[in-house]
């Protein structure tokens, strides 16, 4: 098996570029009608991914009789909410220790556990909703697979210890416990989060399109929003699909507007250096006999990684898949968002050697799917939710490609704040979180480029040294902005 991770597999060259969770939708995504003219409303919301169909959802539950409507470039669900991992996780990529300086380790550890019951609101909705996400929480279990990284698991759970986790939330694992999890190659031991769920992400966006839908919430899709001030979204002539509209340009006016557009915000007039887009590229094996997961683990299906620096993240679906995706060379020059990229086959290539090398199990199994897709990350890397009732300018995201859970909480907080209910969630330390702008050209280039190049050397001397690289993490620290 380990000479099979050396060579490429030939299914690689045939397998679909389209999302794997898009692709096997039955019947297909068909996009709705886009606007047609100017429209007032009482709520607009620029973005039909998880961030703005949350908020509609909780928003339409506290305040039935609002106008609100969701505006969306492609269809709900097109961008990060429908090509993910699928990780409901109950973590924010902000550490605590950031959310405990901007306000006290007891609010810190309130916002914490805010996301992890947000791992758990999101299953109550969909069976409320009747909407069939194959969600299942079974954790998520991370193995460290060399000295150095299993130091870090050590110098984690000391942390969250301190910060009054409890063994069911979060547990260090030896090395036999791990394996039972993830038979992966080379552990040393683990640790398993508890709030944590999988999910098929696409059916999930889509599934809470149609309930806000039915809830009254207007849906246009195909509608290019190229703007967001003065109380109005400005919508481009055209659709996204190049379909004219009978009237040319025109407006969506409301008193609130809401920007839940994630990396997709550079394309909104004047905000290009507000979110960093970067990609995040996956593949998916063919469905494997059961025998297989009995050497694997994964019995109760927990999404999976191991501990290197650069983010590796795995599932196994309901059909028995593994879908498995790491970060690799993710930054476009002057933040561009290209389609072409989300197909990179030699990134493809790297990924399916690091799975192939971390569960050689699954070296032999064809690859049906490879794609990719962009992820939004703020300049101090902590994901928030910003809402001034003044303006009526509401924008929420930045949860750097860990947002499926975060989104939930998110949404439903952005909702409370608009229909200006004083919850446990609205003065959660996260509220009111801004950034500055990242660099200008070329310096962020050059800073990304710069980190995750550091960040992959890192984590290669380390499996080949067995000693930690400390100087070099803590470089590319920096230049990621040092949270």
């Amino acid at each position: 098996m380990a000479a099979a991770a050396d060579s490429d597999p030939w299914s690689l060259e045939t397998a679909s570029t389209a999302p794997l969770w898009i692709d096997r939708l039955d019947p297909p995504v068909v996009a709705r009608a886009g606007i047609d003219g100017d429209l007032d409303v009482d709520v607009a919301i620029v973005g039909g991914g998880f961030s703005g169909l949350w908020t509609a959802y909780y928003l339409k539950r506290l305040e039935p009789a609002l106008h609100v409507a969701v505006l969306e470039r492609h269809h709900c669900g097109f961008g990060a909410s429908g090509r993910n991992g699928g990780w409901a996780v109950g973590e924010l990529a902000g550490s605590v220790a950031d959310y405990a300086r901007r306000s006290s380790p007891t609010e810190s550890r309130r916002l914490v556990r805010a996301v992890f019951d947000a791992v758990d609101e999101i299953g109550r909705v969909a069976a409320a909703e009747g909407i069939d996400c194959d969600y299942a929480k079974g954790g998520t279990i991370r193995v460290a697979r060399t000295s150095p990284q299993a130091e870090r698991q050590i110098a984690e759970m000391a942390e969250a210890r301190s910060f009054g986790l409890t063994e069911d939330e979060i547990r260090l694992l030896d090395a036999e416990e791990a394996r039972e999890q993830l038979n992966a190659t080379g552990v040393r031991s683990g640790i398993l989060l508890g709030p944590s769920a999988v999910v098929d992400p696409a059916r999930l966006a889509l599934g809470l399109a149609c309930a806000v839908e039915e809830a009254g919430v207007e849906i246009y899709e195909q509608t290019r929003a190229t703007g967001a001030d003065g109380g109005a979204v400005q919508i481009a002539a055209e659709g996204a699909r190049g379909s004219p509209m009978s009237r040319g340009r025109c407006e969506v006016r409301a008193p609130v507007i809401v920007r839940a557009t994630e990396a997709y915000t550079r394309d909104l007039q004047g905000l290009r250096r507000d979110i960093l887009p970067v990609y995040s590229r996956m593949i998916a094996t063919e469905p494997l006999p059961e025998a297989v997961f009995d050497d694997i683990g994964l019995a109760n299906r927990p999404s999976f990684a191991d501990d290197r620096r650069m983010v590796t993240y795995g599932q196994r679906t309901a059909d028995n898949r593994i879908a498995f995706g790491a970060t690799g060379a993710p930054y476009s020059f002057g933040s561009r968002i290209v389609p072409a990229a989300e197909a990179h086959l030699p990134m493809h290539r790297r990924i399916w050697r690091v799975l192939a090398e971390m569960l050689p199990q699954v070296a032999d199994a064809r690859i049906t799917h490879r794609w990719g897709g962009v992820l939004g990350i703020p300049r101090n890397w902590l994901p928030g939710v910003r809402f001034d009732p003044r303006t009526g300018e509401g924008v929420l995201g930045g949860y750097v490609g860990e947002g499926v859970a975060a989104s939930n909480l998110a949404g439903r907080t952005m909702a409370e704040l608009i229909a200006e209910r004083d919850t446990e969630r609205t003065s959660l330390p996260w509220v009111g979180v801004s950034s500055r702008r990242w660099e200008p050209e070329p310096l962020r280039w050059l800073g990304v480029r710069a980190s995750r190049a550091l960040l992959g050397a890192a984590d290669q001397r380390e499996l080949r040294s067995d000693r930690p690289e400390r100087l070099m993490s803590g470089v590319a620290r920096l230049l990621r902005g040092g949270h």
